[in-house]
């Protein structure tokens, strides 16, 4: 896994009131891949719990860099306590039998010395939008560092402003039955941050709840027009324990971990990939 950091702690939200975070944390570059999803089964197995759902639904996208999806939130809250602590019930993250997920950063900090951790709306956003211009409230409406809408061509070599959505007339970027891209693949539209992928391919679960067991996901899918990529478009949720082929996720990192902990979590994937071939 690859992190890039979100500085400027203390920076001011947009006028969506998004944006805000008063301290400096770690992302994932990139959404979860199925390789990494892939070594997490293969090392602490398969997700469990309790409702009825097992939490066990692959992701209907081969290719191990592409973003795994069919991952409800109780699944991504196992992945992140695994990289926490080695255990996929120790973390952050607490299932309780009745299907409900609850958080304690605070108390996986302080007993593991870095909680990985599914991203709050604003630890999100701003990692997509914000300028990286200091400690301000600056803010692009696109996740590719522009205030004008990307375009959804695939081209190598990427010619920036580019992400993987539906354009009304024109279709899909990658038509049945890949429809997503590879993760990274508009290389050159990156967010201010050096994330990519934060608008389109697919949406992406954060930690918060927008109402009983629905909670918030963010930036749009492959599905999805334009303006779901757009900062403004905040208004959609999912129940915690579904699954969606068209909704993944990616970690925050907090407090910042040291490069070590980085090289361990990149080690530990690369030498399961090695171990598979």
């Amino acid at each position: 896994m690859e992190f890039v950091t979100v500085g400027n702690a203390g920076n001011i939200a947009d006028t969506t009131g998004y944006g805000a975070v008063g301290y400096n944390y770690r992302i994932d570059k990139y959404e979860v891949t199925n390789a990494q999803w892939n070594t997490f089964v293969s090392l602490a197995g398969a997700p469990t719990g309790n409702p009825s759902n097992a939490y066990d639904s692959s992701s209907p996208f081969t290719g191990d860099q592409k973003p795994t999806t069919n991952v409800s939130l109780c699944e991504a809250a196992q992945f992140c306590n695994y990289l926490t602590s080695g255990d996929k019930s120790l973390g952050a993250y607490q299932l309780g039998t009745d299907g409900s997920v609850t958080t304690d950063r605070a108390a996986a900090v302080s007993a593991y010395g870095t909680a990985y951790v599914i991203p709050t709306p604003d630890e999100w956003y701003k990692a997509a939008y914000h300028k990286n211009d200091g400690v301000t409230g600056n803010y692009w409406l696109y996740p590719t560092q522009l205030d004008v809408a990307p375009s959804n061509i695939l081209s190598d070599p990427d010619p920036s402003n580019s992400a993987n959505f539906y354009i009304i007339g024109s279709g899909y970027t990658v038509g049945s039955p890949d429809y997503v891209t590879d993760v990274g693949a508009f290389e050159n539209s990156d967010s201010a941050y050096g994330t990519f992928d934060q608008g389109g391919n697919v949406w992406e679960w954060t930690e918060t709840v927008y109402f009983e067991s629905y909670y918030y996901i963010r930036g749009g899918s492959y599905g999805s027009v334009a303006a779901g990529l757009c900062a403004s478009y905040s208004n959609n949720y999912y129940v915690l324990y579904n699954e969606l082929d068209g909704l993944g996720f990616r970690v925050v990192a907090i407090p910042e971990p040291a490069s070590a902990a980085i090289m361990t979590l990149a080690g530990l994937f690369i030498a399961l990939k090695r171990r598979k071939r």
